[in-house]
């Protein structure tokens, strides 16, 4: 099978990518193992929360000269950042994905513990505040799901009291959850999801949790509403006629999965060819160094060709890099990696601090191509966090350096 281009990772990254090729007339087709890391989103697209020192970071773009050389940031440079951070928005709007936030300031989220995170773009089911002391109201009525484990209304309770918010707890029982409570591993957010999208089920809900309130001007829900419909998180929120505000649970992350649909929709109904549940196996090579072919699992003997290949299979969570005792490396290309050489500089033994192999990963140029036993190769670009240079996790730019790379992948693939 032959197309413009193959992008190797159904993720945040390859998605974006294969939307703006596909649109742009290109022929592209994504082969995609399995979930992403969307399917554990807490609701936000993160640019820069803090430097790699620790320094907090409140205006991410004007944080982006404090950056190391190598981190991809820098490597687009800060008027290419600047660029893709007022395109990406209206971006994510034409994929049915709404957001808020604008990368001049950072706003902040309540995660499932309660604590305070800074984000860039925040997904329309959630409240940005705009500092991290803002109070969510005076008096919340915080409701759970009877049977539900994966919303931790206490912790929420205790952290909102430190901000000096009068806290009660409660839970609805609805009918239609009787089967899910049976069986503990049943009530999960994704199923919980599936059930209130059935006709009258949320508005079952919304009732009983608007029956509950007595002077609270706040309500507080777990983000289990609307995995197909966006709009049954507004219609929650009128339904119960005072402020209402939807924290994020524990995974799987239904506006995460929500959002995912979304962009493969997107994707698919711009012609581009989605492989779900396959994973590529090899690529072949052509006299001059290009990359000429892949071959998956499902396809055999049946191989993928094309003018470009896009590398977006991520990091170590999604298999896009492997560690071994003595080494790590990108199994698909054998594209060259940043990372030491002592294993004992990997990782710190406590859990909570700081991981450095997060930062490990992918050498790009400024194009984006990567290079194999150090040499570019002109038709194979790396994007998201495959790319060396960044601690995501601890910098808080994981969404950020998807979205950003994955338009400049595809923008200079466009060039051509």
């Amino acid at each position: 099978m032959k197309f413009d281009t193959v992008i190797i990772g159904g993720g945040l990254a390859g998605l974006v990518c294969g939307i703006r090729l596909q649109k742009a007339g290109k022929k592209c087709a994504i082969v995609s193992a399995g979930q992403s890391a969307m399917h554990f989103s807490s609701g936000t697209f993160d640019l820069l929360g803090r430097l790699p020192d620790g320094t907090g970071v409140n205006a991410p773009l004007e944080a982006l000269k404090n950056l190391p050389e190598n981190h991809p940031y820098s490597l687009l440079g800060e008027d290419t950042v600047r660029k893709y951070t007022e395109e990406i928005p209206a971006f994510l709007e034409e994929c049915g994905i709404r957001v808020s936030g604008d990368a001049s300031a950072n706003t902040w989220r309540i995660t499932p513990t309660g604590e305070r995170k800074s984000s860039w773009l925040t997904l329309g089911d959630f409240t940005a505040l705009k500092s991290k002391d803002e109070k969510i109201g005076s008096k919340a009525l915080i409701v759970n799901i009877l049977g539900y484990l994966d919303f931790n209304t206490k912790f929420l309770a205790d952290s909102f009291e430190k901000q000096g918010t009068e806290c009660r707890i409660v839970a609805i029982k609805l009918d239609e959850m009787e089967r899910l409570r049976k069986n503990p591993s049943e009530m999960r957010a994704t199923n919980i999801a599936r059930v209130m999208d059935r006709d009258g089920v949320w508005e079952k809900a919304a009732e009983q949790v608007k029956s509950m309130i007595k002077d609270e001007d706040v309500v507080v829900l777990p983000a289990v509403f609307g995995l197909k419909d966006y709009t049954v998180v507004d219609r929650m929120r009128e339904a119960i006629g005072i402020r209402t505000v939807f924290v994020a649970t524990m995974p799987p992350s239904v506006p995460g999965i929500r959002s995912q649909m979304s962009l493969t929709a997107e994707f698919e109904r711009a012609g581009g060819r989605f492989l779900k549940g396959d994973a590529v196996v090899d690529a072949e090579f052509d006299e001059n160094g290009h990359v000429k072919s892949v071959g998956t699992q499902n396809f055999g003997n049946i191989r993928l060709y094309a003018d470009n290949f896009v590398l977006a299979s991520g990091s170590f969570f999604s298999k896009g890099l492997i560690a071994t005792p003595d080494k790590i490396f990108e199994p698909v290309f054998g594209v060259d990696l940043s990372y030491p050489e002592g294993r004992d500089q990997w990782f710190d033994r406590n859990f909570w601090n700081r991981q450095n192999y997060i930062s490990y990963g992918a050498k790009v140029s400024k194009f984006l191509h990567a290079s194999i036993e150090g040499k570019p190769i002109a038709n194979l670009y790396a994007i998201g966090s495959l790319l060396a240079g960044s601690n995501t996790l601890y910098e808080g730019c994981g969404g950020g350096i998807a979205l950003i790379t994955a338009l400049a992948a595809a923008d200079s693939i466009l060039e051509k």
